[in-house]
């Protein structure tokens, strides 16, 4: 059994000076009047021993067990507590059995929190706790006897009492070690339950994959076969083109040849006809010239030309200020009519307008239509009564 040799306070609620209780053997008694500090030395071990409770603490938060300050000295920002134990036996855990001596130290600072150090080291709240219940002890051991406790352990509940008599029995330590792994099983059947979700959504999709995996296959083997069969095709094609290809110079050789050949001919059979008009005499020579240039005309003006050349001379053109004859149509030669009186701004406009109108080319007027004369009409013959 672990004995409890020293307890040195620092900055912990009133006990703002660096402050060492020893503790022998035997029984060890501390006397004072009321507000010295007595109760702070009980809450002090309890702090040490892994309380967690603000309330057990008599405050409304953690930060209260750090010095506040008073009149004559300023608030401190850290509060330190260690205890000294005695391990002679060696029946504390095994992660600290080595060690003959044990210095248990809770540090706090001012919104950081806590942490604890075994000899130096760091360690975990859950660790020191399973130290202290091996022991027989702890921050909710009913060794610890304050204000009020006789009586609520008078009257407390069956399970309380029998955390008492676990804790008289020096059980407490298995006890909580029980407890943790109850809640260690119990997560891990939870989590074992939700593997088994996941493990049947997993299959599930596991089916849709198969699935798909299946129908990319299927895809990569039609596109394979539609790109050769592409291929295919289109190297047929191009042996097409290069057929036609070659078809079509051999054609355009062909054409070339025959164009060369009916070129020579013409340049020959023009050269014959410059020969021959060179022979001919000057008159003969310029009625020629006169004929290929008519053959140059327009079939209209080369029919007009023509008609033109056979009939009287034309008519001497009018001079810019004569008269201009009025015209009749061919088709009310036998029936004139007289020409309408112009009357109004039309009228007056002509009158004033003495330019005359632009008249097109001889060469590009129209010949005249071809007269065109109604039947005769046919008496009816009489009937015979």
């Amino acid at each position: 059994m672990v004995q409890f040799t020293k307890l040195r306070l620092t900055g912990f609620k009133s006990f703002v000076d660096s402050t060492e209780l020893v503790i022998d053997s035997g029984l060890t008694g501390i006397v004072g009047p009321n507000g010295c500090g007595k109760s702070n030395l009980v809450e002090a071990l309890r702090w040490v021993m892994g309380e967690t409770s603000a309330k057990r603490m008599r405050g409304g938060e953690m930060d209260d067990v750090i010095f506040s300050g008073n009149s004559g000295r300023s608030a401190r920002n850290v509060a330190e507590v260690e205890v000294v134990l005695e391990n002679a036996d060696r029946k504390v855990p095994a992660m600290f059995n080595e060690f003959e001596q044990l210095e248990i130290r809770r540090r706090i600072d001012r919104g950081a929190g806590s942490s604890y150090e075994v000899n130096g080291k760091e360690a975990r709240a859950r660790d020191v706790q399973l130290l202290f219940a091996d022991a027989s002890t702890g921050a909710h051991s009913t060794a610890l006897v304050s204000q009020g406790r006789i009586g609520a352990l008078i009257n407390a509940k069956p399970t309380d009492r029998r955390g008492l008599l676990e804790e008289a029995a020096g059980i407490t330590g298995l006890h909580s070690r029980r407890h943790e792994a109850e809640l260690r099983l119990r997560a891990a059947e939870a989590n074992l339950a939700r593997l088994d979700d996941v493990i049947i959504t997993l299959e599930s999709q596991l089916q849709a994959l198969k699935k798909q995996a299946r129908q990319a296959v299927r895809y990569r083997n039609i596109a394979d076969q539609l790109r050769r069969s592409e291929a295919v095709l289109l190297h047929l094609q191009w042996l097409e083109a290069v057929a036609r290809a070659e078809q079509a110079d051999a054609s355009f050789a062909a054409v070339e040849a025959a164009v060369i050949e009916t070129t020579a001919s013409a340049a020959g059979e023009a050269t014959r006809q410059a020969d021959a008009a060179s022979a001919l005499p000057p008159l003969r020579q310029r009625e020629v010239e006169a004929a290929a240039q008519l053959q140059r005309l327009p079939s209209r003006r080369r029919a007009w030309r023509k008609k033109r050349s056979g009939s009287s001379p034309p008519a001497p053109r009018p001079s810019a200020g004569a008269a201009r004859p009025r015209r009749i149509s061919p088709a009310n030669r036998l029936s004139p009519r007289m020409p309408r009186r112009r009357s109004g701004s039309w009228a007056r406009s002509a009158r004033r307008s003495k330019a005359p109108r632009a008249r097109r080319p001889r060469w590009s007027r129209k010949p005249p239509a071809p007269l065109r004369l109604r039947k005769p009409l046919r008496p009816r013959p009489r009937r015979s009564c």
